[in-house]
Formats: C-alpha cells, sequence, structure tokens
C-alpha cells in the first residue's frame, strides 16, 4: 500500500539547533532564534512581505514591494495584479512553500490592504497562516 511519507528536516530534532530569526527583532540579546523549519519559513515569509525592493544589499529583488501599493488608488484591477504577482514571487523566493489560499482584501476608506495566506511546506504535514496589514 503506498503512502505519502512525511519528510522532516533533520534540522528538527535538535533542540538546540537555531535554524532562522525570529520576528520581530527583540529577543534578550540581539536575535531571538528559531528552533524549526515552520517556525523559520513563516518568519522569512512575513520578512520578504515587509521588504521593499532594492532595501536588501546584494539581493536588490527580495522583497514584496507591498508599500507602493499603499499609495496607489486602490481598484479591482490592482488588486488582482498584486495577488498573482505575490503568488508568483513566492513560488520563486520560496520553492518549498505550496499555496493553499491567499487573499487581498482591500480597505479603501483608509487606505489599507490586508493580506492572508494559508500555506504548506512541501514534503511535510505542516501548514501555516499569515495576516499582515498594510496602511
Amino acid at each position: 500500500m503506498a503512502y505519502n511519507a512525511q519528510q522532516i528536516s533533520p534540522i528538527n530534532f535538535k533542540p538546540s539547533v537555531g535554524v532562522g530569526v525570529s520576528l520581530p527583532l527583540n529577543g534578550k540579546a540581539v536575535f531571538k532564534s528559531t528552533f524549526t523549519t515552520r517556525e523559520a519559513t513563516k518568519n522569512n515569509i512575513i520578512n520578504w512581505f515587509q521588504t521593499n525592493q532594492d532595501e536588501r544589499l546584494l539581493n536588490p529583488d527580495f522583497g514584496g514591494n507591498l508599500q507602493k501599493f499603499i499609495f496607489e488608488q486602490i481598484n479591482e484591477g490592482n488588486l488582482e495584479f498584486l495577488q498573482e504577482d505575490l503568488q508568483s514571487q513566492i513560488k520563486n523566493f520560496f520553492p518549498n512553500v505550496i499555496i493553499s489560499n491567499l487573499e487581498v482584501l482591500s480597505y479603501p476608506d483608509i487606505n489599507q490592504i490586508e493580506i492572508q495566506i494559508l500555506y504548506s511546506i512541501q514534503g511535510t504535514n505542516s501548514t501555516d497562516e499569515i495576516n499582515i496589514t498594510f496602511n
């Protein structure tokens, strides 16, 4: 009988080894570490959303570039373009992330965009959700 074998990163079996950096950056020392690939992936995606392109040295294409949409007129065409653009960029920067659902909600009266993403990490049974608001 065939079944989908779950792949677990070997780093997840070492609880004392940090995988990434947690957000926000307010740990007791300099940074608070993450210890699983699920936590690291979530924080990396949040960091990507909050970064504008050309902000990161040696990687100018990194970033969701969402702040530019805050100062544009919010309409249905912009939201559809933003949603398609975000999906393609996430696939490019995070190839191990499988997007189940990505919604871009707008609140034009207060010039706010909310992004809701439901995703899983390839090869695992791990799913997670991120809600980010920009205004």
